[in-house]
């Protein structure tokens, strides 16, 4: 499971809030590995080539049964942008708190009304938000695994609501908090007692 962070966040953050103690606690065979993904780079789309390059192909190549790709806010953008981009390079996603677009895009969809009826209109190539709208409106009865997870006073609650729609009730979960670690963590651990257990 390949992470990405949000914004101002480290791999040491991960490390820090226990994402790997967790693993190790209840003794699965899942590697994590934590990107650094500086805040330069997060609007740079060649960064989602060198993440295929650097880490996904090498995984693959290192004999891994499956690669996943989980992020945490704009991490979470991220690694949905990478899923709708690189459609045969995943195998699944777990996407806590993501950040999903712009408010204007967000109230589009919901006076739609909501993620079913919304239409896109002409996609442009350097349109990250709708592009990962597409994809995730086209997930909707997909086979490959895709979590979500938030917290209910989440600044970006909203968007996670749309974004359910797309999904089966049991990829989603909502837990009381907010947009912070105490919240992801709790996320994270009832992720891998019900998805990996």
């Amino acid at each position: 499971m390949v992470w990405l962070p949000g914004a101002y966040h480290s791999p040491r953050d991960f490390v820090e809030a226990g994402f790997d103690a967790r693993v190790r606690e209840r003794g699965l065979p899942l590697d994590l590995e934590f990107v650094d993904v500086g805040l330069e780079h997060l609007g740079d789309r060649g960064v989602l080539e060198r993440l295929r390059r650097d880490v996904v192909a090498p995984a693959r190549a290192q004999g891994c049964r499956s690669v996943w790709l989980a992020g945490i806010s704009l991490g979470g953008f991220l690694a949905l942008d990478f899923a709708a981009t690189h459609e045969d390079q995943w195998d699944g996603l777990c996407l806590l708190a993501p950040y999903l677009g712009n408010r204007m895009l967000i109230a589009e969809i919901a006076a739609a009304p909501g993620l079913k009826a919304w239409q896109p209109g002409p996609l442009a190539q350097s349109d990250e938000e709708r592009r990962i709208w597409c994809f995730i409106h086209a997930q909707r009865g997909k086979s490959r695994p895709l979590y979500l997870g938030y917290g209910r006073d989440d600044r970006f609650a909203p968007a996670h609501r749309l974004m359910s729609e797309a999904l089966p009730a049991h990829a989603v979960n909502v837990v009381a908090g907010g947009h912070d670690w105490h919240t992801w963590s709790i996320l994270w651990e009832q992720f891998l007692d019900s998805k990996v257990t």
